[in-house]
């Protein structure tokens, strides 16, 4: 499979995924919530191509099951403006589905750190300090208070373990990786802040959108540098 094909792939849905940030800007959301979808279907090709020609194992099996899972997160979320009545369930919906991918990343990521336990009780304490400053500064609801702790604290946790095997292996998956569940977990946050901040601004949502399609692609394309 061509290199120059994947990156045809990756700018392709980069671009579905710019037509889609204005869409809902626009408050097209039937528009948006498909078009949102179609990019999100970009990063899942990069995922199933890499696993079949590349990392055909468990790793690659989770990643890419964890990246259809956030296909899934991704079309709940913007259906939440589509069918208002249930947003807040479609809403946590999409985080539940966001959670199972993550849980997958995660699962990839274990058997391969040899300090699991000290990237395990970091992680904890930083999504700790996190949620306690989300909790007193934020008012999100009890609901989401619940997710947030589970949600939260698997996103951290992936995150430092692939930020200590990159640091451990210096290889280029791994650093390809934790760059990806680095700019994952920062379009998290920025999520959190501009959902529950009372005040939601765009350049905020362009950010939060934009960090976390670059995430999933690199997590995508890690499966075609093997380890």
């Amino acid at each position: 499979m061509s290199n120059v094909l994947i990156v045809a792939i990756a700018l392709v849905g980069a671009v579905i995924q710019g037509i889609f940030i204005n869409a809902e800007h626009r408050e097209q959301y039937v528009k948006a919530d498909v078009l949102k979808g179609i990019a999100s279907l970009a990063f899942v090709t990069i995922g199933l191509i890499g696993y079949l020609t590349v990392s055909t194992n468990s790793f690659g099996i989770k990643i890419l099951v964890g990246l259809i899972f956030g296909l899934l997160g991704d079309v709940l979320l913007n259906l939440r403006f589509v069918i208002e009545k249930i947003g807040q369930k479609l809403f946590l919906g999409g985080i539940v589905a966001f959670l199972v991918g993550h849980i997958l990343y995660l699962a990839a990521l274990i058997p391969l750190t040899e300090n699991l336990v000290v990237d395990v009780a970091i992680g904890v304490i930083l999504a700790a300090a996190l949620l306690i400053y989300i909790f007193v500064t934020l008012e999100p609801k009890i609901v989401f208070r619940i997710f947030g702790v589970f949600y939260l604290g698997a996103v951290i946790i992936m995150t430092v373990i692939a930020v200590h095997l990159a640091f451990v292996t210096g290889g280029t998956h791994d650093i390809v990786y934790a760059i990806g569940a680095v700019l994952f977990t920062v379009s998290d946050i920025v999520l959190i802040f501009n959902t529950f901040s009372g005040v939601t601004r765009f350049s905020l949502r362009i950010t939060n959108l934009s960090l976390y399609y670059a995430g999933q692609l690199l997590i995508a394309a890690s499966l075609f540098l093997i380890r």
